[in-house]
């Protein structure tokens, strides 16, 4: 072979190598930027979680901090490089991940924990502690995905006319940070440990994005006039308009907000599963990988059918109020989800602009996002007294399937013609007092009516929304609502039976407390709280201790304020004020105000927070009945919870926890920090109710007791139902570092 020949050769092999190398690195550089920034936020929250308390509010707080941290993110990628000039901006921007790492590895000094206020200033407290520890780590991160592929069009490469298939690379990151923090680094190491690690990883990406950014420097540089010229016409062609713009907002805002709708919705009001919102969410990032990695990205025609087929039993349940099994309704819910992502997305992949625009492109996108999440967790629950934003998303998801076929009157007359016909239908049910299941079957019969009009969105939408509309029209069951509030903590149901003998405390699915309405029987304490039950063997020890103090964290209906008795104190911490202002309504329920018979104080805030103010040694008695819906907040059970409830507890006080739970068996987690602490540990069971206990108002419970000595139980170790609690030889005690959710998950 003739030395030209071999010329030849390997000039070709340095081309395909280096066609193959450069997206390549671009695409891990984007890959681990992306699964730093979606470990970082569980890392610094958990790190957070038991200086606050573990509210909802500081999830809550922190998903609102991140989200406009990144919007912030997106509009440096976009203003800066036009105003400095590209080239410097890379060098700058390089200069801004160095000095970031001189704020690692993150973690929170003892003179912060020790600078936290009272409750009332505990946001502000957050969002300045958040800004101060990972604000800047967060903020450099967040510029990696439209930096890196504005780079990358900028290299000169044969697939730098269309870099959005790296996007792609940054949501897988996304994706495995979501499922490998609660599955992998969480239950095996230590926060501190999951902060060097996630340093080392800083470095590592660090390094990988010097390499982009060296290339793109390198490669710029020797770009030709056409080259330019050519990006001049690109320019003047891919025209970004307003309406543009606004289209781009909306097709990501609808998703986002759906995504935080279905997940409250799956997760209160179906089954309060912990860890179920990892799903919506990982489904969210998936469709982005799925539409954006393709290179002619388009809204397939079964995507754009299969999502109002799949809008038909999602809207005929929720009309219907139909009660349907968990392992039903829950993938029925996420299947229309995953369709509306996927027609959204790919309506977003479609529309995406040259490589020009490619920052601007993101920076909409990601206000769409912002406003979906600041929708869904901020406005709705001033709005909304239920959850609404959920059904309004199915119908504006409907209404946003592409279209070719122009406007016409039938548009809007068709459905509501449609609506006046069902409306007539139901109120002659409703007079008829028909049976529930003809509701059930009207409803469906309506929604299959609306799918004849799948070929015209928004004929199909209207008519769904007519259906939902319309559906405030089904006559209310044997329960009756007397009273619903919505705020930040969630949905506060007061309801009562037809006759009226009972009234029942909801907080989304579960149970907070129930009474009876006859004054003979209003002070007899039900549900997990009943007499024969453990709770009334605890309150029974109480005539061992000398002007006994009792403190309760958590107070649901109250149930437990009829144990007070003449000579004691009694203290209720809860963290919904909506929780207190109705247990304290005399028309809803009675225990505080008409049956103690000891002084009540009330505490706003979260119990481990606000327990810090009380004295010490102060308390005879600390229960611990806490509730997010059914979980239970973890950071009320570590070794560091148990220690400061112990300096509050007198010497023969008794603490105790009500871990009844439908996916948690708490008790080994408990049984360990009972075991480190060297207390006497013992538990019952309570589960086997009888018909006549449960006419009487008794439910099943769970409940743990310690103390510092055996004999401190001896009042309730003469009750054979209390047994001794002792951990797992392999179990691993939890502390506010360290926990494993897991470990302790039903099978």
């Amino acid at each position: 072979m003739a030395l030209s020949e071999i010329s030849v050769v390997a000039q070709k092999r340095l081309l395909r190598s280096e066609y193959q190398t450069v997206p390549l690195a671009f695409a891990v550089a984007l890959f681990i930027s992306a699964l730093l920034l979606f470990s970082v936020q569980p890392l610094i929250a958990k790190m957070l979680l038991p200086y606050l308390g573990g509210s909802p509010a500081v999830w809550n707080t922190c998903m609102v901090f991140f989200q406009v941290m990144l919007l912030g993110g997106y509009i440096y990628s976009h203003i800066l490089p036009r105003a400095i000039g590209i080239g410097r901006h890379a060098i700058l921007h390089l200069a801004l991940m160095i000095v970031t790492a001189f704020f690692l590895p993150i973690g929170v000094s003892q003179t912060v924990i020790e600078s936290l206020p009272s409750a009332s200033s505990a946001p502000l407290w957050l969002l300045a502690t958040l800004l101060t520890t990972v604000g800047l780590p967060f903020f450099t991160l967040s510029t990696s995905a439209p930096l890196l592929q504005s780079w990358f069009s900028n290299t000169g490469h044969r697939r730098a006319g269309d870099p959005y298939f790296l996007y792609a690379a940054s949501n897988l990151g996304s994706l495995l940070a979501l499922l490998s923090y609660p599955l992998l680094v969480e239950p095996n190491l230590k926060l501190g440990q999951q902060s060097l690690l996630w340093a080392i990883t800083y470095g590592f990406g660090f390094a990988l994005i010097a390499i982009c950014a060296i290339v793109f420097l390198l490669r710029r540089s020797t770009l030709s006039v056409a080259t330019t010229d050519k990006t001049d016409e690109i320019e003047l062609s891919d025209v970004v308009s307003w309406s543009r713009r606004l289209k781009w907002i909306f097709l990501s805002f609808v998703p986002s907000s759906l995504m935080l709708g279905v997940t409250t919705y799956i997760s209160v009001d179906l089954a309060p599963i912990p860890l179920l919102w990892v799903v919506p969410l990982s489904l969210y990032l998936l469709t982005f990988i799925l539409q954006f990695s393709r290179g002619s990205a388009h809204v397939r025609r079964w995507e754009r059918f299969l999502l109002p087929l799949l809008a038909l039993p999602v809207v005929s349940s929720l009309a219907s109020v139909a009660t349907q099994r968990p392992w039903i309704s829950i993938p029925m819910h996420l299947a229309f989800f995953f369709a509306a992502c996927m027609v959204c997305h790919g309506q977003l992949a479609n529309d995406r602009p040259s490589s020009q625009h490619l920052t601007e492109f993101y920076l909409w996108v990601s206000v769409g996002g912002a406003l979906g999440g600041l929708f869904n967790a901020l406005l709705a629950p001033l709005l909304f007294r239920a959850v609404i934003e959920y059904p309004l998303m199915i119908v504006l998801a409907c209404f946003l399937r592409p279209r070719k076929e122009r406007l016409s009157r039938w548009d809007f007359v068709a459905p509501l013609v449609m609506l006046v016909l069902l409306c007539s239908i139901l109120l002659l049910f409703r007079r008829m007092e028909a049976d529930w299941h003809v509701f059930l079957v009207t409803f469906t019969v309506s929604v299959v009516v609306a799918y004849s009009f799948v070929k015209r969105p928004i004929r199909f939408g209207i008519a769904i929304l007519s259906v939902l509309v319309a559906s405030t029209l089904v006559p209310p069951d044997t329960i009756r609502t007397l009273q619903a509030e919505r705020n930040f903590f969630g949905v506060v149901r007061v309801l009562s039976d037809s006759r009226d003998t009972v009234h029942i405390l909801l907080h989304g699915t579960t149970v907070h407390g129930r009474q009876f309405v006859d004054p003979a029987r209003r002070c007899q304490p039900l549900g997990y709280y009943h007499r024969s039950g453990p709770f009334g063997s605890i309150a029974g020890n109480l005539t061992e201790q000398t002007s006994p103090r009792v403190a309760i964290v958590g107070l649901g209906a109250g149930a437990t304020a009829s144990y007070a008795a003449v000579g004691q104190e009694w203290t209720f911490y809860e963290i919904d004020p909506a929780i207190v202002k109705t247990a304290r309504d005399p028309a809803l329920f009675s225990y505080l105000d008409g049956c103690s018979q000891a002084p009540i104080k009330y505490v706003l805030g979260d119990g481990r927070l606000r327990l810090k103010e009380a004295p010490n040694s102060y308390y005879s008695l600390i229960a611990l009945d806490a509730f997010s819906s059914d979980a239970i907040p973890l950071h009320l059970l570590t070794r560091e919870a148990v220690g400061l409830y112990l300096s509050k507890l007198s010497d023969r006080g008794i603490l105790a926890f009500h871990i009844s739970n439908r996916h948690f068996e708490l008790g080994p987690a408990l049984a360990a920090v009972a075991k480190g602490h060297g207390l006497s540990a013992l538990v019952m069971k309570d589960v086997d109710v009888s018909q006549e206990e449960e006419r009487d108002g008794k439910e099943p419970s769970v409940w743990v007791v310690m103390a510092r000595a055996p004999e401190y139980l001896k009042l309730m170790t003469a009750d054979a139902r209390w047994q001794s609690l002792t951990p797992p030889d392999d179990f691993r005690e939890w502390t506010d570092d360290f926990s494993n959710i897991f470990s302790v998950l039903k099978r």
